[in-house]
């Protein structure tokens, strides 16, 4: 979390739950499979309840990602609505780092709703964004969490975002996070599934398993399928997209936006958003056109 102020969306500027719901069915019409309802945090928002069991209702896959906090009190809701995957922000196991990165003392919360998930027989997946003198040296620490506990540990390559503080010397790569756990585990590859973001790997005879997101060092632009749908309509087609296309206004306005949602995706870069180089070392943050990753929403 930033330490100054942040700039909320007027809500009038945000979809609305039924609009939320209408343009999925017509992105689920041409072809979506999966649906993940991302933030920011979206259980803080008051009918989110709603939306995830509308949401279930659809031929798709549902998962979510949370930081975690409020998962205890969903966990029926997402039984409901057949979502029994989901992502938790997690970047420490350290209380008093997770106080110093979250600006809130919920690290215990956050642990426990995991294992309240767990208990449930959720696929339970946890995100650490992985910085160099930050957490890096905890990475071993989450994988000893997989031996006996069936949770999937997903390591990310830090990555520039508006104010996020993102310098090169602080990304730990995908390289050093593998030789750093090497040096204590034993590690198999697990097979990638196509369109796989991640980098699977296991201990042998842990429960658990993990994976790395190495967009910076290594990145599957080849075959990503994703596409994000912001909190306030607007379509990127890749995270790093300098553009977004508003669907919200015309969907509001009455017309078809069916053709701009294949426009948008026909114009996705060949890499990064067209605007991340290659070697990450030179990348200067401030040339970077996007919002923060927390205004992103989706």
């Amino acid at each position: 979390m930033p330490d100054e102020e942040l700039d909320v969306t007027p809500s009038s500027n945000l979809m609305s739950k039924d609009e939320i719901i209408e343009l999925a069915k017509i992105f689920v019409s041409l072809g979506v499979t999966k649906i993940r309802l991302t933030g920011g945090e979206p259980l803080v928002r008051k009918d989110v309840a709603e939306i995830i069991q509308e949401l279930g209702k659809l031929p798709v896959k549902l998962t979510i990602t949370t930081n975690g906090v409020l998962v205890h009190k969903f966990i029926e809701i997402f039984k409901q609505a057949n979502l029994n995957s989901v992502n938790v922000s997690l970047d420490t196991l350290n209380p008093l780092t997770f106080l110093a990165l979250t600006k809130r003392d919920h690290f215990q919360q956050v642990k426990n709703n995991i294992d309240l998930l767990l208990a449930a027989n959720f696929s339970v997946k946890v995100n650490v964004v992985a910085i160099h003198g930050v957490n890096n040296k905890e990475i071993n620490h989450f994988v000893e969490w997989t031996r006996h506990v069936p949770v999937h540990i997903r390591f990310i390559e830090f990555m520039p975002f508006t104010d996020n503080q993102w310098k090169s010397k602080n990304v730990f790569t995908y390289e050093q996070i593998l030789a750093q756990i090497e040096e204590e585990f034993d590690v198999v590859k697990l097979k990638d599934e196509l369109n796989d973001t991640t980098r699977k790997y296991k201990v042998p005879g842990h429960e658990g398993t993990f994976a790395v997101i190495s967009t910076m060092t290594a990145p599957f632009c080849s075959s990503c399928n994703r596409l994000r749908l912001t909190a306030d309509g607007k379509l990127k087609n890749c995270l790093f997209s300098k553009g977004e296309t508003d669907l919200l206004t015309l969907f509001r306005k009455g017309e078809d936006i069916k053709a701009l949602i294949a426009d948008t995706v026909l114009k996705k870069e060949k890499a990064l958003g067209g605007q991340l180089l290659a070697d990450f070392t030179k990348i200067q943050p401030e040339d970077v056109a996007n919002r923060s990753m927390i205004s992103i929403g989706g």
